[in-house]
């Protein structure tokens, strides 16, 4: 296995869902190697880009896989791959060490629908479930909530996409 430092990052989508209200779908991951905190196992939609797939159409097919939610309208992408380093110590269970971590393209969608469509324990064509539960969450407690080492992608995230969310002040209930 090549060192750390010469490992590359695995291309990767992530997905900001913003409803009505203003706030923003996270889901309780149901484990993975990269996830060793159950205190902050909240995140937001994401996976691998296919290759040759266009990272907006595999964020669309990543939010499907996941949520079975389609009923979205892009409203924002942050121009630059943005990306992380996940712990020296997992990187031989994580992606089957190929990676380092990852670099991440993220949009951001307004939700259309209505909850009934969000069904994470069920994905469709036979996905695994990633996510345990679901809720909406003010934006800006999305950081707190995420593993620590992802944490600096999503405070980049909050920023770039702060204009399209609306301030909220007290969380969701837990």
């Amino acid at each position: 296995m090549p060192s750390y430092a010469n490992l590359p990052y695995r291309p990767c989508v992530g997905a900001m869902v913003v409803n009505r209200d203003g706030l923003v779908f996270i889901g309780r991951r149901t484990g993975g190697p990269e996830h060793v905190d159950d205190t902050h196992s909240w995140q937001m939609p994401q996976g691998g880009v296919d290759e040759g797939e266009d990272p907006l159409a595999a964020a669309f097919r990543e939010l499907y896989e996941e949520t079975n939610v389609r009923s979205v309208e892009r409203t924002g992408e942050i121009a630059e791959w943005l990306c992380y380093d996940i712990p020296r110590d997992i990187v031989g269970r994580a992606w089957k060490g190929k990676y380092r971590g990852q670099k991440q393209k993220w949009y951001c969608f307004r939700f259309t629908g209505d909850d009934g469509e969000i069904n994470v324990r069920a994905p469709p064509g036979g996905h695994e479930a990633e996510f345990s539960e679901w809720r909406w969450e003010p934006a800006e407690n999305l950081p707190e909530l995420i593993i620590p080492f992802k944490r600096p992608v999503y405070e980049q995230v909050v920023a770039a996409f702060a204009a399209l969310t609306r301030s909220r002040k007290i969380a969701a209930p837990r």
